[in-house]
């Protein structure tokens, strides 16, 4: 049954489709949280060794943001440590060596109600995360918002590409959807599967090649009072009410090995998630995923609050939906893009292990209420607070 005050249904939401029993013994991958590469020798479908330290930028600890590299008279750059030395085609300084700041190290984008951060954090090499953000109209002139939020796989090749890839052909596919009336559901599953098709598109042209480029994909759509969200792999969404002493509560379960633990009652979720193969994901996009079967859900919350899709950069660090909350700005409904800097600082301030990418999504008090209906199952939002 669904919880008091929400009005839901679900595909796919129980299980992660394509392999067989709590092992996930089918394919595994690893979204290495410092970046780092797999071990040598560990062949392709097997659990990669997480990285929790990856490779530092510039040897240590982020610096502070910097400007983008300066154009020079000769239309090469000019490095932002030594402000003498020549950009090399592969972003390192010729004189210093400094590697320069990617443009996609830190982004923001704010768009009327929903807002975004990304930010590479402290220990990658370079942000491997993407989102997308938007606003349409529905067929009765009511407005709907847009929110994905992907992660490249950093044991696959190419994941910066990947998650881009994916965000993006998620995005446009619901921008053209929603308009002319699909169901925010049926128009996510569409969405998630042009999204694993882009993925794909990125892979090499020779059959059987290993390490294709992979992502995980979140998102959700606010519209005509319903929450709709959608996800492969194991980033995450979560509604956090504005009235803090309702209940905040996980709206996605994980495609990964700790989740797969948990769910056949094999280990307890602290112990789980506390094991080193806790991340090794059973579902992504990409050429060498299983068939994709996307997971959706609609929600009807009776009361106003916020929508958080984070990548797990941010989840480790407030892994709960109580945690969440309590870091959440109480005003995140008024000043979405604050909020989500508030999350991302929160995360780097943890140690920053991994890129971080968050966005915001506010539901409005729904004018009135439908009638309730029994969820299907699997539909229940996770019961973890």
């Amino acid at each position: 049954m669904p919880a008091p005050g929400w009005v839901d249904s679900a595909e796919g939401a129980a299980t992660p489709a394509g392999h067989e029993g709590p092992y996930g013994h089918a394919a595994a991958r690893y979204d290495l949280p410092g970046g780092g590469v797999p071990p040598e020798g560990n062949p392709e479908g097997f659990p990669r060794e997480p990285d929790d330290h990856g490779t530092p930028y510039g040897g240590g600890p982020q610096e502070p943001a910097q400007p983008a590299a300066a154009p020079r008279a000769d239309g090469g750059r000019t490095c932002v440590a030594c402000r003498s030395g020549h950009v090399d085609p592969d972003g390192y300084c010729e004189h210093c060596g400094h590697a320069q700041p990617r443009e996609r190290d830190h982004l923001e984008e704010e768009l009327g109600s929903v807002a975004a951060v990304s930010d590479r954090g402290l220990r990658h090499h370079r942000n491997e995360d993407s989102f997308a953000v938007s606003a349409t109209a529905l067929p009765d002139g009511s407005a709907a918002t847009v929110a994905i939020v992907c992660d490249g796989v950093s044991s696959a090749s190419r994941p910066d590409e990947a998650s881009a890839a994916a965000a993006g052909a998620a995005n446009e596919a619901l921008l053209e959807a929603l308009p002319r009336g699909a169901h925010a559901q049926e128009a996510m599953h569409e969405a998630i599967l042009a999204a694993g098709a882009a993925v794909s598109a990125l892979a090499p042209p020779s059959p059987g090649a290993q390490n294709a480029p992979a992502c995980t994909l979140v998102g959700a759509v606010v519209g005509g009072g319903l929450l709709t969200i959608g996800w492969v792999g194991d980033s995450r969404a979560y509604w956090v009410p504005d009235d803090r002493a309702a209940l905040p509560r996980r709206l996605t379960e994980d495609d990964s090995w700790a989740a797969q633990m948990v769910a056949a009652g094999l280990m307890g979720e602290a112990e789980a998630y506390a094991d080193a193969r806790a991340h090794a994901i059973t579902g992504w996009l990409g050429a060498d995923a299983y068939d994709l079967e996307p997971h959706t859900a609609s929600f009807r919350p009776d009361h106003p609050g916020v929508v958080v899709v984070c990548t797990d950069g941010l989840w480790n660090y407030a892994e709960s939906a109580r945690e969440l909350a309590r870091i959440l700005p109480p005003d995140a409904a008024e000043r979405p893009l604050h909020s989500a800097q508030v999350l991302v600082g929160h995360a780097l301030d943890g140690g920053g292990h991994d890129n971080i990418t968050v966005a915001i999504v506010p539901f409005g008090a729904p004018a009135e209420s439908g009638p309730a209906t029994e969820a299907e199952p699997g539909a229940e939002p996770h019961p973890e607070v």
